[in-house]
């Protein structure tokens, strides 16, 4: 049994995946994260090991999260917390992010880090409301932003979302072959990769709309009504 938790970084959300993973009391817990960014979070330092653009995209997650009244990663941090608690292991599924922004830097055209610099200083400025705008949009138009990040940046498609979730499956089924409940807790953008990349094997999601819209309460996590089941097609 494998359930994949789509989280935001800078979004408070760590109580309702606190929930969602007692009540789902798996043997494993997974976080979309590598050993040395697991570390950086746990001291609450940030890493000297990935490239300036990794920590610019860092900073500004930071500066959003304090908006949300949230510090980054700490729906990871809850995740891990609630393995402890029920006695499950913590397992690191995804790849060293030195290597994959050096290899996303080798790969992107002139064009692309421009562009991704231009969105980067757009970043910086950007309001809640404007986060929560393109939060609603990105949740009712969940393919066409996928296709626009396709078109537009082909390179970070591909290294950032498409090789990690290629990566991050591979994980989770060597992980499934020992042990047949599985929480797996990735940024929301990956959960649709992972679902296909898991085939045939039955995968359950719930979504960051589901976490944000509902309030953590005594009932368990069968109150994220959005959730449900991919089979076997």
């Amino acid at each position: 049994m494998i359930t994949l938790i789509g989280v935001g970084h800078v979004f408070a959300i760590s109580e309702n995946v606190k929930e969602l993973i007692r009540s789902r009391r798996p043997e494993v817990v997974c976080l979309e994260l590598d050993p040395a960014r697991y570390r950086a979070l746990l001291e609450r330092k940030e890493s000297t090991r990935v490239p300036i653009q990794y920590r610019l995209l860092a900073y500004i997650q930071k500066r959003m999260a304090s908006k949300f009244g949230s510090e980054v990663g700490d729906e990871m941090l809850a995740a891990a917390k609630a393995a402890g608690e029920i006695g499950a292991k913590v397992a690191l599924i995804d790849m060293d992010a030195s290597k994959v922004f050096a290899l996303l830097w080798r790969r992107m055209s002139f064009k692309e880090k421009m562009h991704l610099f231009g969105g980067a200083i757009v970043g910086l400025f950007m309001t809640k409301e404007k986060v929560e705008k393109e939060m609603e949009k990105y949740e009712t138009q969940e393919d066409q932003y996928m296709k626009v990040l396709a078109e537009g940046f082909p390179a970070v498609k591909e290294v950032l979302i498409d090789d990690r979730n290629k990566h991050m499956a591979r994980q989770i089924s060597t992980i499934l072959a020992e042990h047949p409940s599985i929480v797996a807790v990735v940024g929301d953008g990956h959960v649709p990769g992972l679902v296909e990349a898991l085939r045939p094997l039955e995968v359950e999601t719930v979504r960051l709309k589901d976490l944000r819209r509902e309030a953590p309460s005594a009932h368990g996590a069968s109150e994220y009504s959005s959730s449900y089941w991919y089979n076997n097609r």
